[in-house]
């Protein structure tokens, strides 16, 4: 059994629906079970007992009831707000983190957890790998970080998954609102001197199954342990951009597909003149050989995801 924390969000509904179009035995939580209550973790494994949650194939094979992964979608992402709720902000990237790794130990469960590209400063000019000095610098990104850090203090069965510039069909996110503005402005600003990797949540979702199924299947032919190793892993989509060039790709695909109907100049600006109060990370993209390697999957780029989305019948504004 699978149990997916965080599944009506973003990125958690997208797991969601790929955990039942793969016929995976899951049961998924939201704000209805506090993960910054260990108790409300504890009592929800508990009740996994009763047969209200399962399919008929897990009503008669009860061994099939045990939670045995946890995936944990929730977090606190107001990268703003978080400057002014440090203590929310850590209630749940940090504590409630480490409440679930707690709880995953405990009940001998492997956890799949994500995290984000803001452990970093974002100083760096080449690709982050999964071992180079994290130096967040701001709430939200030391959050997250000490999140990483509970999860390796507490438990060894886990795979953390750093991801960057998510956006997908279910919630808020940069796709959305450019072709919002692109529709109802004549000309708007967007930051043209921060690079990172735009990722769609599908990509990120079929990654975390992957996962899975591979531990699942473990065994070879020839009885070699082939399941993909613990440890951190980073994963977006491939290629580097700005947001400035997201926008513009975001304006041409949406024209071509009917999303985009008004014409809207887009100007290039520095992070100076688009003033926030958390710090953005200057360069965030990240590494990938580490699980293209492990997984022997091959990531599609950028461009061709969001492709896909702008004309995804699921798009929706």
């Amino acid at each position: 059994m699978i149990w997916l924390i965080g599944c009506k969000g973003m990125l958690g509904s997208e797991v969601a629906s790929q955990l039942t179009e793969k016929k995976l035995h899951w049961v998924g939580t939201g704000s209805e079970v506090d993960i910054t209550n260990p108790n409300a973790l504890e009592n929800f494994v508990k009740s996994t007992e009763t047969e209200n949650y399962f399919s008929a194939h897990a009503r008669e094979n009860p061994q099939d009831r045990r939670i045995k992964w946890i995936i944990n979608c929730s977090a606190y992402t107001a990268v703003d707000r978080a400057e002014d709720e440090p203590e929310k902000a850590k209630a749940v990237n940090t504590d409630g983190t480490l409440n679930i790794a707690r709880t995953a130990r405990n009940h001998s469960a492997k956890l799949i957890h994500i995290s984000t590209d803001y452990v970093f400063n974002g100083s760096g000019k080449v690709p982050y790998t999964e071992d180079m000095q994290k130096a967040p610098t701001g709430v939200y990104g030391r959050t997250k970080s000490d999140g990483e850090d509970a999860i390796m203090s507490a438990m060894t069965q886990y795979y953390i998954l750093r991801t960057a510039w998510l956006y997908g069909f279910n919630g808020s996110n940069f796709v959305y609102t450019m072709t919002k503005l692109l529709n109802s402005k004549d000309e708007i600003k967007v930051v043209a001197d921060q690079f990172g990797t735009p990722t769609l949540t599908c990509s990120l979702a079929a990654a975390i199954i992957r996962i899975i199924e591979k531990s699942k299947n473990a065994t070879n032919f020839f009885g070699k342990n082939s399941a993909p190793a613990f440890g951190i892993y980073n994963f977006t989509d491939e290629g580097e951009t700005t947001w400035f060039d997201f926008a513009n790709e975001i304006n041409a695909l949406g024209k071509k597909y009917g999303r985009i109907t008004h014409n809207c100049g887009i100007n290039a600006c520095t992070t100076e003149e688009f003033v926030a109060k958390a710090k953005r990370p200057a360069y965030s993209v990240l590494d990938k050989s580490k699980i293209t390697d492990e997984l022997k999957i091959k990531i599609p780029s950028w461009q061709k995801n969001l492709d896909l989305f702008m004309r995804d019948p699921r798009f929706s504004v």
